[in-house]
């Protein structure tokens, strides 16, 4: 690893280097995909790096192309100490809407950490636990645990996206995961909504 990038992760465990000063040994970093799409789930992850931990290319997972999403998520599990994967589903992202919807998977996420963790990272959020957290805005890109949860949080829903592909060809859930491209809505108009599709988000 080159000193530049050994500089860039440094400077991206700066929030994780200071809680374990203060005494926190299992840090959890959090973060969601899938807030912005028409149809499927919304994924949350939560993981925590051993202290020190630095993974060479980590980054935010918008940041990174899908090789690289991909390849990196080995990685990062073999190298965590606990990481978890949650969804929560369009049937419920349209019952609560989904701020509350991605602060539930969230909440599954981090409740399936073995160990549990002693302190929160967060993206721009803060979660009803009886857990000390931080909420950083663009958390994904000033947090390695946070950049580590939105890979595999972004992972586990293209996945289930092309999983939902099998079953509705038609909507080309493969290609654009749900998100609201031209060619997206112009299925929609055509064919109608599918029952992956979030009834409470414009579509026209």
């Amino acid at each position: 690893m080159d000193e530049k990038e050994l500089s860039r992760l440094g400077q991206m465990s700066v929030y994780e280097q200071d809680l374990a000063g203060r005494g926190y040994r299992l840090i959890a970093g959090v973060d969601e995909a899938g807030r912005g799409p028409l149809a499927g789930p919304v994924a949350a992850a939560a993981v925590i790096l051993p202290p020190g931990c630095l993974i060479e290319k980590l980054n935010d997972s918008k940041k990174l192309s899908p090789a690289r999403r991909l390849a990196l998520e080995p990685i990062i599990r073999e190298k965590a100490i606990a990481c978890a994967v949650a969804t929560v589903d369009n049937l419920i992202i349209d019952e609560i809407n989904i701020l509350e919807a991605s602060r539930l998977a969230m909440v599954k996420a981090v409740e399936m950490l073995r160990p549990a963790p002693d302190y929160l990272l967060l993206d721009a959020m803060t979660l009803p636990l009886d857990i000390e957290q931080t909420g950083l805005i663009h958390g994904d890109a000033l947090s390695v645990s946070i950049a580590a949860a939105s890979i595999l949080a972004k992972n586990h829903r293209d996945r289930l996206m092309v999983e939902l592909d099998a079953l509705y060809p038609q909507y080309g859930f493969a290609k654009h995961k749900g998100y609201p491209t031209a060619a997206h809505r112009q299925a929609i108009k055509q064919y109608g909504l599918s029952p992956v599709h979030r009834r409470t988000f414009r579509v026209k």
